[in-house]
């Protein structure tokens, strides 16, 4: 006899699917998620009336920090909502619209109440955090000096962040701070260039090298986490040797390995030819056997 409502990426997405779901009362997509509770105060339920809140993505412009709590000595603060990127095989910007971010002075009002807890560490987290405050003034940069500045934090670590937005100037100051943890996680996706531009990324394998030499050669202890996918399609196996052979060679400590899965509205469903899945297999496993060799090193 539960009410449920559904809400998350799947509900903005595929709205009419899920409404029609046996036992679903409601599905709220990326806009009104976030008065849920406002929607379940005004709703009657009777008959197993369905409702369904789900607005264009293209209309969806506010930004809505969050943070946890209760999560022992650390806590996720979001920074930043949406992408502006569309790579060729993520649904993202379909689901959580346009890149857009709070205001400095917001944010640290956040992470000062955070401050005032028993939480001792601040996560930076978003969808594409190295593009906060592209639609203000303000920068990635200027919210982590801010952030440096907070008294009753001892820890600061930053989430995922594209290794384009990844600047010297911010590899700078998070070696010359106390508070920003030396971790970086960082998303390579393929080591062949070819790739990288079918996947429509905004870097190449070079640069993505140079992010990690810059890193080493400032915080030489860096912890450095890298996401590859492997078996995208047109993916060759000289391809994915480049990639293996890339990552080999970059003191990186350990790997999030994604087997490419083809997902509706994407770009990349429509590329040939496709990597059998036993291909793909085999890469994954390759590339897993090669992250416990990098986290043993480490």
């Amino acid at each position: 006899n539960s009410y449920i409502a559904l809400i998350g990426c799947s509900a903005q997405l595929k709205p009419d699917e899920l409404i029609s779901l046996d036992g679903v009362n409601m599905v709220i997509g990326a806009e009104e998620k976030f008065n849920l509770l406002t929607h379940l105060d005004k709703i009657k339920i009777k008959n197993n009336e369905k409702i369904l809140l789900n607005n264009n993505i293209k209309n969806v412009t506010s930004f809505n920090p969050s943070v946890s709590y209760n999560d022992r000595t650390r806590s996720f603060l979001k920074v930043q909502d949406g992408c502006d990127y569309h790579c060729t095989f993520c649904t993202i910007p379909k689901a959580r619209g346009k890149s857009r971010s709070g205001s400095i002075d917001k944010i640290l009002q956040i992470a000062e109440k955070i401050a005032k807890t028993d939480t001792k560490e601040i996560v930076l987290t978003g969808v594409n955090i190295g593009d906060f405050g592209v639609e203000t003034e303000e920068s990635f940069l200027d919210l982590i000096k801010k952030m440096d500045m907070l008294n009753g934090i001892d820890r600061i670590r930053i989430s995922s962040i594209e290794p384009n937005l990844l600047s010297d100037e911010i590899i700078k100051f998070c070696s010359q701070s106390e508070k920003f943890m030396p971790h970086f996680h960082i998303p390579l996706q393929s080591g062949s260039d070819k790739i990288l531009r079918s996947m429509r990324r905004r870097y190449s394998a070079l640069e993505f090298s140079s992010r990690i030499k810059k890193i080493k050669k400032l915080i030489p202890d860096a912890c450095i986490g890298v996401d590859v996918i492997v078996g995208f399609p047109t993916e060759t196996n000289a391809d994915f040797i480049k990639t293996y052979d890339l990552i080999n060679q970059l003191d990186i400590s350990y790997l999030h390995v994604f087997t490419y899965s083809e997902r509706v509205n994407t770009k990349a469903i429509n590329l040939k030819p496709i990597v059998p899945i036993n291909e793909r297999a085999k890469r994954s496993k390759r590339l897993h056997d090669l992250s416990e060799k990098k986290r043993s090193s480490f």
